[in-house]
Order: structure tokens, then sequence, then C-alpha cells
């Protein structure tokens, strides 16, 4: 870079997230450990129908299943819970 130049440009936020409520936020966190979840419960699905029995692997997936699905679900409860309350 040349002089004064900025290695990267700051990123810009979203306009919806900048005045998203906090309701509307719980609930894109929710949705993302929905995501991850799904995940989860696929790659446990993937790891118990594997060829070889010994190639256990070393991911705990139903722990992270458990995990992310609970705090989804609390997340979505109290986003709900926001919106209805306004």
């Amino acid at each position: 870079m040349r002089g004064g130049e900025p290695y990267a440009r700051p990123v810009e936020e979203p306009d919806f997230l900048i005045f998203a409520s906090d309701a509307t936020l719980a609930a894109l966190w929710a949705g993302a450990l929905l995501l991850l979840a799904l995940v989860a419960l696929l790659a446990e699905r993937r790891r118990l129908r594997r060829q070889r029995i010994d190639a256990v692997g070393c991911m705990p997936w139903t722990a992270i299943f458990l995990t992310a699905a609970f705090a989804a679900t609390v997340l979505l409860t109290l986003a709900l819970k926001g919106w209805i309350a306004g």
C-alpha cells in the first residue's frame, strides 16, 4: 500500500441490523443456532452410518446439537416475548 492508504475498508453494518430491536437480534442469533443444530444433527447421522466402525471421530455432535437447539429455543422464546410486548 502506498502512503496513507488503509489496508482494508471497514465493513459497514446494514441499517436493518443497526436499528433492529433486541428481540430481532435474538431471533437472528436463534436462526444461526438452529442452523448449527441442523449441521450437528446431520453430522451425527453421518457418523452413525459410517462404513468403518472403528473410525469414530472426536466431535461430540449430540452435545453440540442439544446445546445449540436449547439456546435457540430460549432465544426464540425471548424474541417472541419481546415482539408480543412491543
